[in-house]
């Protein structure tokens, strides 16, 4: 069986002591990486992709900052709404403080798996019947077992991971542990991917759409170790170029307000990427909004985690 096209075969093995890419070897593997990007994305009956599916780009000119804020309306008991400007950066960092507050942490054994269900529903865009999918998977927190996989409603085993073979987010929990939980140092470990980080480098304009790939990446993993996910919405909130959206609405139809990321000209996200919608009051996350195209048609496609859990075995539920 053949690996799903999204597993980055060009990242190295998560490995301190592995020696930085060279220019011209990382050049060549960002130019194959944004010339896998811009193939067309369909979903062949046979094949499960394994969420998130990331196609990789990285632009060679800065990021155009985009000072955004919004002014949401909220009612008080005596008279007319009143407003308050809300910017990306108070999004995001409200949101990780709400992460934290809520955050119950696992410690997953190398032998157990990691069990997801993910609603997903999705509508035409020009118009006709939404379809809701209800995709539960069962992926080896080491790796070294068979993972169950579900995308769209396709099902699909997945094999034992091999030497050399990488995604993204990693799978192997302990991969993820070794990302940092400080935002700065995220940060710059996931602009030096495949090398040993340079937390003395400063980030340049250049570096800053490939690093939120990773970053926004790394937050659609349903389960992260301890502290991780707040610290990847802090470090999102440090992108030049995130953008506040009013009134956007989640899988449910509740309206919150959105977070997307808007790239600069010449790069798939020159008009905006997936949209991350919060609630508007406590920031809390509820779901993205995305979309896609397969056999011709696009959609509009809203998601949320449904349960995530620590269970012993493939087709277990907590």
């Amino acid at each position: 069986m053949s690996e799903p096209r999204n597993e980055l075969h060009l990242l190295r093995e998560w490995d301190a002591d592995t020696p930085p890419l060279t220019d011209p070897a990382r050049a060549r593997a960002r130019f194959r990486l944004h010339q896998a990007m811009l193939q067309p994305t369909t979903l062949a009956p046979a094949t499960v992709r394994r969420r998130p599916v990331l196609r990789m780009a990285v632009a060679g000119v800065a990021a155009a900052a985009v000072a955004t804020s919004v002014v949401i309306a909220e009612h008080d008991n005596e008279s007319s709404p009143r407003t308050q400007p809300v910017s990306a950066s108070t999004v995001l960092h409200g949101a990780a403080a709400e992460e934290r507050r809520l955050e119950k942490p696992i410690a997953p054994r190398d032998d157990q798996f990691i069990y997801t269900k993910e609603i997903i529903k999705e509508t035409p865009t020009k118009g006709g019947r939404t379809r809701t999918y209800v995709d539960e998977s069962w992926n080896s927190v080491d790796g070294s077992k068979k993972s169950y996989v579900s995308e769209l409603g396709h099902k699909q085993w997945v094999p034992v991971f091999v030497p050399g073979q990488s995604t993204w987010p990693p799978t192997k929990w302990t991969d993820l542990e070794q990302l940092p939980t400080d935002p700065r140092k995220l940060v710059i470990t996931l602009r030096d991917m495949g090398g040993k980080p340079d937390y003395s480098k400063p980030m340049k304009a250049a570096d800053w759409p490939m690093t939120q790939v990773f970053v926004s990446g790394l937050l659609r993993a349903p389960v992260l170790p301890k502290g991780l996910r707040s610290a990847a919405y802090e470090a999102l909130a440090a992108v030049p170029g995130m953008k506040v959206l009013p009134h956007q609405k989640d899988v449910d139809g509740r309206v919150g307000v959105g977070i997307q990321y808007m790239g600069p000209a010449g790069t798939p996200w020159a008009h905006g990427g997936p949209v991350m919608v919060f609630d508007a009051k406590t920031y809390r996350y509820l779901g993205m909004h995305d979309r896609r195209t397969a056999g011709g048609t696009r959609y509009e496609q809203w998601t949320y985690i449904a349960a995530s859990a620590v269970v012993d075995r493939v087709m277990q539920r907590p």
